[in-house]
């Protein structure tokens, strides 16, 4: 392999994943996926188990899944692929052929996923995308629906100040700046979300502190980011379901 001939491909690219290719070479992704895998609570080894990415974009967490021994892995993506957004399906294609992986590649929005038109898989992968949805109880409906046992999920929070089941709806660009966010819900409402599309059993892997929320809240407002009160009741978290 060329180094340097792989060298300016990265460079070439817009990433969002931050990833290890070999060969000394880190795409240069705006996200710590490393960070982020560490608060996912991905199991030491998916051997046996089909995996579904929904919401792929550079496929980290698709060829972490296949790294720890998934016998078959299929990476979904629209609006990063092919949509709206910054995002292109480039860097996935060369991650894919760097890494010599046979993790397979579909086009599709979250809104068309079915059993029909992808099939049931063990577990299911919905990571940062259900606040970017402008229907997300139908989303979590179309993903619960192709989930076979675990969906491993992580998503912005909103109104966590507030026990009963709230979504926030963001009109234009009022979380971080960002026209694609739409909706972020609470705990109480994300729970009852899932419950009410089938899933069983819910576990809370990780959430923002209240610490780390209030240094959040003050960094934002001194870049101008947002109010500090409203900063201080938003968090993620990542949860973890069962049929």
């Amino acid at each position: 392999m060329d180094i340097e001939a792989l060298k300016r491909e990265v460079a070439r690219i817009r990433w969002f994943h931050r990833m290890d290719l070999g060969h000394g070479i880190v795409t240069p992704g705006e996200n710590s996926t490393q960070q982020t895998l560490t608060r996912l609570g991905f199991p030491d080894s998916f051997a046996g188990l089909t995996v579904l990415d929904v919401g792929a974009w550079d496929g980290f967490y698709s060829f972490e899944a296949e790294r720890r021994g998934a016998v078959r892995v299929l990476a979904t993506d629209h609006f990063c692929w092919s949509g709206a957004g910054w995002g292109t399906k480039q860097g996935f294609e060369l991650a894919r052929r760097v890494l010599n992986s046979r993790v397979e590649d579909r086009d599709i929005d979250v809104l068309d996923l079915s059993p029909e038109s992808v099939g049931v898989f063990d577990v299911v992968l919905f990571t940062g995308v259900l606040y970017h949805m402008r229907h997300p109880l139908l989303a979590l409906e179309r993903v619960a629906s192709v989930t076979g046992r675990w969906l491993i999920l992580e998503t912005a929070l909103d109104m966590l100040w507030s026990r009963r089941p709230a979504l926030a709806f963001y009109p234009k660009d009022d979380l971080n700046r960002d026209w694609t966010n739409w909706f972020a819900p609470n705990l109480a409402a994300l729970e009852a979300m899932l419950r009410t599309v089938g899933f069983q059993t819910i576990k809370l892997i990780s959430n923002y502190s209240l610490p780390v929320r209030i240094a959040r809240a003050a960094k934002w407002k001194l870049e101008g980011r947002g109010g500090f009160l409203r900063t201080v009741g938003q968090g993620r978290a990542v949860v973890h379901a069962w049929r």
